[in-house]
């Protein structure tokens, strides 16, 4: 018994000492990794008619207090790329019905309403959304998902009258965020 363990304990140590005159292996190239894209579906649901501007967004900044709200007006129907101040800069007309953190991103436009209907308010991330009217948030009447693979992630309707509007943008995870305020058929 002893010699077949000698034997297999030499057998080994050969072995290793082979492997070890043997030159190292190059390490195998690399070849870039492509960012994962999303599958869609060939059957997934089209962009709404009245959302139809959203994949040709226009870039936009932002309002960062009541003073700059002039120079930022939403138009309905159309869609924008609209840049965003860290949450601290922003100075709100009303306090946001929810806080955003120290990290995120947020900013101010108005909207300018001619005729009542629902309107939605589609963006492109799950940041919070105020419409503010005379001083008060107003109530939301619905919630949905946008399309998929729309770049749509959120939607909001507001029933609103003829006037003029702010839209709170509270919590937003970057700097930008793709946006539109569209009126409901």
């Amino acid at each position: 018994m002893k010699s077949i363990v000698m034997t297999g304990l030499f057998a080994l140590a050969a072995a290793t000492g082979a492997a070890a005159q043997q030159p190292p292996q190059q390490p195998a190239a690399r070849m870039p990794m492509a960012e994962a894209q999303p599958v869609c579906p060939r059957d997934a649901a089209p962009i709404p008619p009245e959302l139809a501007g959203w994949p040709s967004r226009k870039p936009m900044a932002a309002a960062v207090d009541s003073a700059s709200l002039a120079n930022t007006t939403l138009a309905p129907g159309a869609a924008v790329d609209l840049a965003l101040t860290p949450t601290p800069a922003v100075t709100y007309v009303l306090r946001p019905s929810r806080p955003g953190g120290s990290v995120s991103h947020g900013g101010m436009a108005t909207v300018t309403i001619g005729e009542a209907g629902t309107f939605r308010v589609a963006i492109g991330s799950a940041a919070w959304l105020d419409i503010v009217r005379d001083g008060a948030s107003l109530e939301s009447v619905g919630h949905g998902h946008g399309p998929a693979c729309s770049g749509i992630r959120k939607m909001v309707d507001f029933a609103l009258k003829p006037g003029s509007y702010i839209l709170q943008i509270v919590g937003n995870g970057s700097a930008t965020l793709p946006l539109a305020i569209v009126k409901l058929p």
